[in-house]
């Protein structure tokens, strides 16, 4: 009914039943002529010769199948790959890894199959997951911990080094012996740079509760990366949960994201009440504390309960903060009477990078 097989009797499908199709198709039109990966694409999906359409990689095709399935049909899909397509090799195979270039796709992708790969391969898909986590981190940690920082101090300076605080006209002129006229400019031979005062006088708290079912991976990722661009911040202890019908603290692994990551069990379902109940646990000081909770709302458990507890941290002076998914075009996907329900009882909803929920934090830790 489906496929290239079907559509002169049935006509092409649109919007996600087109990539539901396709997803398909990569699999199990392996068996009919022009069809499946091998259509104008080597194992790797990469084009050859060929007039086809464009066909989906490896990566592409795991990151869509988890994005599009439930959670008993992707497991009915990856074991149909493994066992009756063999497609264990390009996902668990040294050299496939080696020859992609590390990027989120890959990272995506490799969570989500870390379950089939031997000790060899794992070995070598950490390694992948390191470098994009590098990336990520070298992408988010200025942006965040410069949220963070102090005021200008322009009475005092400091021997750190950091261009937002260069006293560019203390080092001008500490320098202008040094002019070069043929060259037309000024050599410096040490940069000033004032210093910043600190406005920590109190603890806060910040307790970051990730959903960690399949649609959520982008969540998780980033949740990781801000987590461990946070961690010892001045004035700031942070906590990562994980969730889906069962609550994992994941805050000892913070300061190593790639642990972290190699740790998350994806899929199955969603309790968020007891992800908040949890928090609620955690709370030492309610007026100091900020609980982020990044979700779709698609409760699995009690939705009373979870209104319930929320309201709770609210009353008790913690500042409670919703983040909607966020899908692949950055559009917030979630529950929107569920995430009403809550705003009725005092949590903030919205959705913001993590750049912005650095500067939500760094606004009530800084007063």
């Amino acid at each position: 009914m489906l496929g290239e097989a079907g559509e002169n009797a049935l006509g092409a499908t649109g919007g996600d039943g087109q990539r539901i199709d396709r997803a398909l198709d990569w699999l199990y039109g392996r068996g009919t002529p022009g069809g499946g990966a091998g259509a104008g694409r080597d194992l790797m999906g990469e084009r050859s010769a060929g007039l086809e359409d464009s066909q989906l990689t490896v990566p592409d095709w795991i990151n869509e199948v988890h994005e599009l399935f439930p959670h008993e049909a992707i497991e009915r899909l990856e074991r149909d790959a493994v066992e009756h397509y063999g497609l264990d090799e390009l996902v668990t195979r040294a050299d496939i890894l080696e020859r992609i270039e590390p990027n989120e796709t890959l990272l995506r992708a490799v969570l989500q199959t870390k379950h089939l790969m031997n000790p060899e391969v794992l070995a070598l898909a950490r390694q992948v997951v390191a470098k994009v986590i590098a990336q990520l981190i070298e992408q988010f940690r200025s942006e965040i911990r410069t949220q963070f920082t102090g005021v200008l101090d322009r009475r005092r300076h400091t021997n750190l080094q950091s261009a937002a605080n260069l006293d560019l006209q203390r080092t001008l002129r500490r320098n202008l012996h040094r002019y070069d006229p043929e060259a037309r400019r000024v050599i410096v031979e040490r940069a000033h740079f004032f210093a910043r005062t600190r406005r920590y006088t109190e603890q806060w708290q910040l307790i970051m509760l990730v959903d960690q079912s399949g649609s959520m991976i982008d969540s998780v990722i980033h949740s990781a990366v801000m987590a461990s661009c946070l961690w010892g911040v001045p004035g700031l202890r942070t906590h990562l949960v994980a969730f889906d019908t069962n609550v994992v603290d994941l805050t000892s692994d913070v300061d190593d994201p790639v642990e972290l990551l190699m740790k998350v069990q994806l899929g199955g379902g969603t309790d968020i009440a007891q992800a908040v109940q949890y928090a609620a646990q955690l709370v030492d000081a309610p007026r100091r504390t900020i609980v982020v909770l990044i979700s779709d709302f698609m409760e699995g458990g009690s939705p009373a309960q979870l209104v319930a507890t929320a309201a709770g941290l609210v009353q008790a002076g913690c500042v409670v903060l919703g983040l909607a998914a966020l899908d692949s075009c950055s559009r917030p996907v979630y529950d929107r009477a569920m995430a009403q329900r809550l705003v009725d009882v005092g949590v903030d909803v919205g959705a913001m990078t993590p750049g912005e929920l650095a500067a939500f934090v760094a606004r009530h830790v800084k007063g």
